[in-house]
This record gives structure tokens, C-alpha cells and sequence, in this order.
């Protein structure tokens, strides 16, 4: 049988690649749409994602999902959080790493909010990872953060695993499990 396409409002092959290994258990599959993705600010990752899937679904008038995510730095308050990508952009790990310098707790945790918008509304599915920041990235796959991402019960980072073993840990890998669990019982979006 041929996977279901549900659409997602992200060029990002990383997401769409890592999305797609849990989603293929559940018979879907994510296919790039093209539809510009509105953000409106807030700190909490769940109203972003929501807002931008509902501007996707107005745009393209099928069913969309979009996935945000985070990394919320306990000694730093939570940040960089939900603004994770922009400051990524702007200081990158390095800068991550130095504003880490010399700080013994180093523990934090990855989040990851998958909104799906249809016809009926906005489901939102969430996942977590907690974990510690490594002293200086290792490994050269994956992207963002994950270079500095050592997840609880593991010795490597992100960028060290294949998206498979990724996926068994990752926030965004337990995002889309809780949204397989909801198609298998409500079935496709409309």
C-alpha cells in the first residue's frame, strides 16, 4: 500500500527525513509544500507552530503540518527556546558554547511541537528530550544544535547518530509518534 502524503510547510530535509522515518510506521508519509510560513512571536513553541500551520492550511486549503522546535538551556533560563533557530542564525554553537563557558550545569532539553491544521481544527503533538551540552560539537550529521545535543541515556551527540538511532531519542522523533498515534485512530486529515 502507498503511504499517505500529508503535507508540511518546511524545506528543511533534515525535518522532512526524520519526520518521515517515524511516520512511514503509521502509513504517511511529509512532502514539502509550498507555502510561505508566517511565525508570530511568542514563548511558547505550541502557539508558533499552531499559528503557522493555520496560515498554511488558509494558503494551500489541504490539510499541513508544521514543526517547530527548541532548545531550552536550563543555566541560561530556557533560552535560547523557542527563539532556538534565530539565535542559531546569529551566534550559531559557537556562541551557544561561549555563553556556556565556565558553567558547571549544563543540562538541557530539546522540544519539539508538531502542529497539523484541517478542515476540523489544530491538533498539536509534543515531544521532549532532555540531555547536556557538550564541551565542542561532535559528529557532522544532522543540523542545528545537534552537534552540542547529548541526549540522556546516550554517550553521543545528535550529530553522531544516524536519523534512525536519532529518532529513538529525539523530541521531534516522539512529535510525530504522538501525531501517528492520532491518525491511526481519527485517519486522514481532510
Amino acid at each position: 500500500m502507498e503511504a499517505r502524503v500529508i503535507l508540511i510547510a518546511t524545506t528543511n530535509k533534515h525535518k522532512i527525513e526524520e519526520i518521515n522515518e517515524v511516520l512511514q510506521s503509521c502509513g504517511y508519509r511529509v512532502e514539502p509544500a509550498a507555502a510561505s510560513k508566517l511565525e508570530v512571536q511568542s514563548n511558547r513553541l505550541e502557539d508558533v507552530a499552531a499559528y503557522a500551520a493555520i496560515q498554511a492550511y488558509l494558503a494551500l486549503q489541504r490539510p499541513v503540518i508544521v514543526e517547530d522546535a527548541g532548545l531550552f538551556v536550563e543555566a541560561l533560563g530556557g533560552f535560547p527556546g523557542p527563539y532556538s533557530s534565530y539565535v542559531f542564525k546569529t551566534i550559531g554553537i559557537r556562541g551557544l558554547l561561549k555563553l556556556l563557558e565556565d558553567v558547571e550545569n549544563r543540562r538541557a532539553y530539546f522540544k519539539s511541537v508538531i502542529a497539523l491544521a484541517h478542515s476540523g481544527g489544530v491538533e498539536v503533538f509534543t515531544g521532549t528530550v532532555h540531555g547536556v551540552i557538550a564541551e565542542k560539537p561532535r559528529g557532522d550529521r544532522g543540523f542545528g544544535y545537534d552537534p552540542v545535543f547529548i541526549p540522556e541515556g546516550s554517550s553521543k551527540t545528535f550529530a553522531e547518530m544516524e536519523t534512525q538511532e536519532k529518532n529513538k531519542f529525539s523530541h521531534r522523533g516522539k512529535a510525530a509518534r504522538e501525531l501517528c498515534r492520532w491518525l491511526r485512530q481519527y485517519g486522514p486529515p481532510r
